[in-house]
């Protein structure tokens, strides 16, 4: 039998779910109590019971899914074995989403939503950040000169080029690694 911390957990989870899912279908500030409740499947109290504003689920949905693709990437990191692999890695993220799907979409909205939101903008800059931290630990092993810089570079790029897809088709991950080889430095090992 479930036991009323896990119904808790479980109902939490459905209000996040619903509210990443509202954010890329309807834009950030479209998005409910009622609408939250009604595609969760929950009362409209349950909402505000889990979380103190609307604003801040979307803020956690979005913070939680930014974790999620920064998780996944730092495990894709963790094997590289030179520089471009490292890049490959980094460019393979839009091989799996087009600017326009909805992981993608609740990003931008939520990037949006955090120039207007201190604490959104701290928490989405944290994972940056540590996704950053990820990238320039690999490029230090793999001797990039100012990994620092370039893991912020590589990181920037994936994101405008995503952003950039929103509005017209681009080039996949194998058309753009000639250019992305030369962030990399001269002279890396390869």
């Amino acid at each position: 039998m479930e036991t009323s911390v896990e119904r808790g957990r479980r109902v939490r989870r459905r209000l996040l779910d619903a509210a990443a899912q509202l954010v890329a279908e309807r834009g950030w500030g479209a998005v409910s109590t009622r609408a939250l409740a009604e595609r969760a499947g929950v009362a409209p109290g349950l909402v505000h019971y889990h979380f103190p504003s609307v604003q801040e689920l979307r803020a956690e949905a979005a913070v939680d899914a930014a974790r999620s693709v920064a998780a996944q990437v730092g495990r894709e990191l963790d094997g590289t074995r030179d520089a471009d692999e490292v890049a490959a890695v980094l460019l393979r993220v839009l091989d799996v989403h087009d600017g326009t799907d909805p992981l993608s979409v609740l990003l931008l909205e939520a990037y949006l939503a955090a120039t207007r939101d201190e604490e959104l903008r701290r928490a989405l800059g944290d994972v940056v950040a540590e996704l950053r931290g990820l990238v320039a630990a690999r490029l230090t092993a793999h001797a990039v000169p100012d990994p620092d810089a370039t893991a912020a570079v590589l990181v920037a790029v994936v994101d405008g080029l995503l952003l950039h897809r929103a509005l017209t088709p681009g080039p996949g991950a194998g058309e753009l690694t000639a250019a992305v080889r030369g962030l990399l430095g001269p002279g890396v090992a390869r």
